[in-house]
């Protein structure tokens, strides 16, 4: 973050294309808007943006309660959900000019458009506001391409025209992915919305997101991007197979079959020992649909054949990802909050298309439903070429 000195500076200069004031601490809309727009950078400042909690509009200190309540609050806007792609920001509290302060700085991003519940913001001078059609493709032509992550970059040999299902595309995705609103008034063609969507490259050729989210045929392209479903008759992968199956199509369909898969296969029993009966089950499916999905978020598409696969044998369960920690996320942190993305744009379609709810949370949430269950915590084994989770059943 920048020194104190360089961010009285900023203050002194007043609210700008880089800088906002407010005193409220708790319009958290108004926060993400704050960082969306400085994350876009419109007028191409290349320097990060400063958002200052604290101050009144003319840069007077506010006296507002700057605690580590609002600190985590304002931290938790990265992986909320709200807004996508992800943006890079750091927080602080600060003590500028006899006043305290939350400081929140937003580098600008290499993926524009960020949005906000698929609205895009903008700042031109001290002004913010929604981009328009125009502004928005500006935003999508600043993209730098080269500095992309794999699941961004576009498919060699794929078109839009034979390889996705527009339907699909505009019937279940951009409904999704923008907000009726902008989507009302936006007449810009499907070539515009694949772009802005960060679903096309710049040479027009459909990205592996788009491939595996709203291709038809996904296997194709990544041959390994399907799961692989099998039950064993006892605790060891050497016993006879009850049930086995095999997952494939866009990821979305995966999914749904996988949901319908794990709650066909936990059993129930109802315990009547008490004046009240109650239900228990052999694991939670909240925690094994949220390790699933955090299975087929970061698995390595880019240079693996190898299937998610589920292996359900009668004293647990075994979830295994190709590809190991990626980015900032290794063997001894994993499942501690640290939080990486090998693939943002996939984990963005998900987010749209209502498969995840906030980012960063799938481990806790298992964590907390399994011991509400009754079943020991999850396992994690963390290797170079995969990573793997055990739930035990509950005794």
């Amino acid at each position: 973050m920048l020194g104190d000195a360089a961010l009285i500076e900023r203050i002194e200069t007043g609210e700008s294309d880089r800088v906002e004031f407010t005193a409220s601490t708790n319009d958290l809309d108004k926060f993400r808007q704050a960082v969306c727009s400085f994350a876009n950078d419109l007028p191409g400042n290349g320097e990060p943006g400063l958002l200052f909690i604290g101050l009144e509009d003319d840069g007077r200190c506010a006296g507002s309660t700057i605690d580590d309540e609002l600190l985590k609050t304002l931290g938790g806007l990265r992986t909320d959900g709200k807004i996508l792609p992800f943006p890079f920001m750091e927080v602080a509290r600060k003590r500028l000019r006899d006043c305290d302060v939350a400081v929140v700085q937003v580098e600008p991003s290499d993926n524009p458009p960020m949005k906000v519940d698929g609205r895009c913001w903008i700042r031109i001078g001290p002004r913010r506001g929604q981009a328009t059609a125009e502004e928005e493709r500006r935003l999508t032509e600043k993209r730098r391409w080269g500095n992309v992550p794999f699941d961004m970059q576009g498919v060699s040999g794929a078109t839009v025209e034979t390889d996705l299902d527009m339907r699909a595309f505009e019937h279940d995705y951009l409904p999704c992915a923008v907000s009726p609103e902008v989507l009302a008034e936006n007449r810009r063609d499907r070539g515009e919305q694949l772009r802005a969507l960060r679903l096309v490259a710049r040479n027009g050729a459909p990205t592996a997101t788009a491939i595996l989210v709203l291709g038809t045929d996904p296997r194709y392209w990544f041959p390994g991007a399907y799961m692989q479903f099998v039950r064993y008759d006892g605790t060891a992968v050497t016993d006879g197979i009850v049930d086995h199956a095999e997952l494939s199509g866009p990821l979305p369909e995966q999914l749904r079959d996988a949901d319908r898969l794990l709650r066909l296969n936990i059993s129930h029993a109802l315990d009547t020992r008490g004046e009240r009966h109650v239900e228990q089950r052999s694991y939670p499916y909240e925690a094994l649909r949220e390790l699933l999905r955090n299975a087929v978020v970061h698995r390595n598409y880019e240079n693996s054949n190898t299937p998610v696969r589920i292996s359900w044998l009668s004293d647990r369960v075994e979830i295994l990802s190709p590809g190991s920690a990626f980015g900032e996320v290794g063997r001894d942190n994993f499942g501690q909050g640290a939080t990486s993305y090998r693939n943002p744009t996939i984990a963005e379609a998900m987010k749209n298309m209502g498969f995840m709810q906030r980012f960063g949370i799938g481990i806790e949430t298992a964590r907390r439903t399994l011991a509400e269950n009754g079943n020991p915590p999850p396992e994690f084994e963390i290797q170079d070429a995969f990573v793997s989770a055990t739930v035990r059943r509950r005794p």
